[in-house]
């Protein structure tokens, strides 16, 4: 359950390098950084509030104290940083959704997150 731990704190990394890239592209713009390599500010928020969301539920799962399965927790991970990276992507690559690519990344995202936490609300509900 210690990789609940681990991703929440590469996560909360993410969530902040996001914030400093926001903050250095909207109030001390870069040549390059503002409206050239960040395309869509809007959509770096989400994936911001998205790496915080993620990383706050896995700090609760492992928070509870209940024994989850090991691979149940690196699915929850693993879906918990690529769904933001999701949008992450999207913001500096606008056209991001009309890749097929990207449909699938989005897709196996989605179903390796989904399955994770499916995963994990069986076992808390075993615990309980």
């Amino acid at each position: 359950m210690e990789i609940l731990l681990k991703g929440a704190v590469v996560m909360i990394v993410a969530a902040l390098a996001a914030a400093w890239l926001m903050t250095f592209a909207r109030w001390f713009p870069i040549q390059g950084v503002d409206g050239g390599f960040l395309k869509d500010y809007k959509t770096m928020i989400r994936a911001h509030v998205d790496y915080i969301l993620m990383a706050l539920l896995c700090l609760g799962l492992y928070g509870i104290k209940i024994p989850l399965s090991v691979t149940a927790c690196w699915l929850v991970v693993i879906g918990g940083f690529t769904n933001p990276t999701v949008f992450t992507i999207a913001a500096f690559k606008p056209d991001f959704w009309e890749h097929r690519w990207a449909r699938m990344y989005t897709a196996a995202s989605f179903a390796v997150s989904t399955a994770g936490f499916l995963w994990v609300s069986k076992d808390i509900l075993a615990a309980v």
